[in-house]
C-alpha cells in the first residue's frame, strides 16, 4: 500500500471520529435540554393540578362571578392541550405554548383578585395552604424555565460556532429556543387595591 494512502485513509479517518465526536457531544446536549423541558412541562403541570384545587375550594366557599371560574377552568384546559416536542421545537410551537401558559397566569391573578372579596374564604386555612402551593410552583416555573434556558445556551453555541455547525448542520442539529419575557413583562404591573 502506498504511503499517499495510508495518509488519505488516516485523514478520513480523523475527520470521521471528528465528526462522530461532534454527533455525540450535540446528542448529549440536546438531551439535557429534553430533560429540562420535561422539568418546566413538571412545574406547568403541577400548576394544572393545583388550579382544580383551588377552584372547588372557591366553588365551595364562595358564590361569585361565574366568568372569572369559567376563565380560569378553559385557560386550565387549554394548557393542558398544548404540547411541545423539544427535540423538534419549532418557534411557534413554543410561542403556542407560552401563551397558552400566559393565559393561565393571567386568569389565576383574575381568580385571587376577585377572592380577595370573600373574608371567609380568604381565611380557610385551606385556600391559604393553595395560594401557598401556587406561588411555590410560580416559583419553581421560573426555575425550571431559567434551568432550561441554562441548558440551550451551550448547546446552541457549539453547534453554531465553526467548523462545528458544518458536522451540525449535516446530522440535523437545528438550535433551540429561549424562554422570553411575555410582552409587556418589562412595565410595572398597575396594582389597584380598591376593593
Amino acid at each position: 500500500m502506498k504511503k499517499s494512502t495510508i495518509i488519505i485513509i488516516a485523514v478520513i479517518g480523523v475527520v470521521v471520529l471528528w465528526a462522530i465526536g461532534i454527533q455525540r457531544k450535540a446528542v448529549t446536549l440536546s438531551e439535557s435540554i429534553e430533560n429540562a423541558w420535561g422539568n418546566v412541562e413538571t412545574a406547568y403541570q403541577r400548576r394544572n393540578d393545583l388550579i382544580g384545587n383551588l377552584v372547588k375550594t372557591v366553588q365551595g366557599s364562595a358564590d361569585f362571578e361565574r366568568k372569572t371560574l369559567e376563565a380560569v377552568v378553559n385557560a386550565r384546559s387549554k394548557a393542558t392541550q398544548t404540547t411541545i416536542d423539544p427535540s423538534n421545537m419549532t418557534e411557534e410551537d413554543f410561542q403556542r405554548f407560552e401563551e397558552a401558559q400566559a393565559n393561565v397566569k393571567s386568569s389565576l391573578d383574575r381568580l385571587l383578585v376577585v377572592v380577595e372579596n370573600y373574608p371567609d374564604l380568604k381565611s380557610s386555612s385551606n385556600f391559604l395552604k393553595l395560594q401557598d402551593e401556587l406561588a411555590s410552583t410560580e416559583n419553581q416555573i421560573l426555575t425550571a424555565r431559567t434551568r432550561f434556558n441554562n441548558e440551550v445556551k451551550p448547546y446552541n453555541t457549539y453547534i453554531k460556532k465553526f467548523p462545528t455547525n458544518i458536522v451540525a448542520g449535516l446530522f440535523g442539529f437545528k438550535d433551540k429556543q429561549y424562554f422570553k419575557s411575555v410582552e409587556g413583562a418589562d412595565k410595572a404591573p398597575d396594582i389597584d387595591f380598591n376593593f
